[in-house]
């Protein structure tokens, strides 16, 4: 007799395997939620209490409450009305100042000059949780043709096959996070995968994570989750793409605009971002009119969570997080409503 087993155990572990041969880092483990992800990664790192740690104003509020718990100092940089990321240079600028470790949160799924990044000498762990399975291909390597598969048996064998030589996202940080939450792009219903793309660092991180406790490890129900939303990766992220451009097309010729970015593997499409150029409200009070829900963008960003301390150094985040709406996107969401949402978007106020 075999009993039904939810905790951690073989689902983890094939998640784990499954990851691996997907990103080619070199070890990974699966947690219970991103802020425990992170509480490893410091661990790892063994930063001295009270460094200062550079994160954006738009990032998710647990990474400014996690650093704040574990003794050290955040400093919250604003960003880009165009990127919804921070520049190279105030980076730089903080790292001068003495920051010693670098949160790259890839926003919206839009990728950034990382190499400039990692160049700065200090650590970076990247935040994948909007831009899981997005690539950085090699310099002067073409980007792949999109392509129209039907009846694919395996939708992760597929994905190797059309992809450039280079590196996914995640694997040029000392350690990289993925988040596997409600609203991430590959979600478990809860949790996250902490991974680390070189040896060196792996050794160090295991060390850590061999010690964990069951109750800081991914159930089994979870990483079932996640290996399926690995699996269908290639095939919803073809529809997301297919959607974004339809929305895009909607909107092209309005006052409102999306944010820039790379067409094919530079960028993992995350819902629908549309900076308003007239109030949230009545954007969101048009669309609900027409049965279509409408939220803001970066409700969860440290910025919403100390908007009164953060809002006078972060005007473009702050502005973002009043203006920027995300519409509907996703996989199951089917032509009726799609066309709903595109007759929204081109009528907006």
């Amino acid at each position: 007799m075999v009993d039904e087993k939810i905790g951690p155990g073989q689902m983890n572990a094939r998640l784990i395997q499954t990851f691996k041969e997907l990103t080619s880092c070199d070890g990974a483990v699966a947690f219970r939620s991103p802020a425990i992800a992170l509480e490893y990664a410091l661990k790892a790192l063994a930063l001295p209490e009270g460094s200062s740690v550079v994160i954006s104003a738009l990032s998710p509020y647990w990474q400014i409450l996690t650093l704040e718990k574990n003794g050290y100092k955040p400093v919250v940089l604003d960003v880009s009305e165009d990127t919804a990321q921070f520049s190279f240079a105030d980076a730089q600028n903080a790292v001068k100042d003495g920051a010693r470790l670098i949160i790259l949160t890839e926003t919206m799924g839009i990728l950034p000059d990382i190499k400039n990044f990692i160049s700065l000498g200090v650590p970076v762990i990247e935040d994948v949780s909007q831009s899981a399975l997005s690539f950085y291909p090699e310099e002067g390597t073409p980007k792949p043709a999109e392509k129209v598969q039907k009846d694919v048996p395996d939708e992760s064998a597929a994905l190797k096959d059309e992809l450039p030589k280079g590196k996914r996202a995640g694997m040029y940080g000392t350690f990289s996070i993925m988040g596997m939450e409600e609203n991430d792009i590959i979600t478990s219903g809860g949790g996250a995968v902490l991974f680390a793309p070189l040896r060196r660092d792996w050794s160090v991180l295991k060390k850590f994570t061999d010690q964990a406790p069951a109750t800081d490890i991914m159930p089994d129900m979870n990483a079932a989750l996640a290996n399926v939303e690995l699996k269908e990766y290639v095939k919803n992220e073809r529809v997301r793409k297919e959607l974004f451009a339809l929305y895009s097309r909607a909107v092209a010729s309005s006052r409102h605009k999306t944010f820039v970015r790379e067409d094919g593997w530079l960028s993992t499409v995350y819902s629908f971002p549309l900076v308003l150029n007239t109030g949230f409200k009545d954007v969101k009070n048009y669309a609900a009119k027409k049965g279509i829900e409408v939220r803001y963008a970066f409700e969860s960003s440290a910025i919403a969570l100390r908007q009164e301390s953060l809002a006078p150094s972060c005007i473009c985040a702050n502005s973002l997080l009043l203006r920027c709406a995300l519409f509907p996107l996703y996989p199951r969401l089917g032509q009726k409503d799609a066309a709903k949402i595109v007759k929204v978007l081109s009528s907006l106020p």
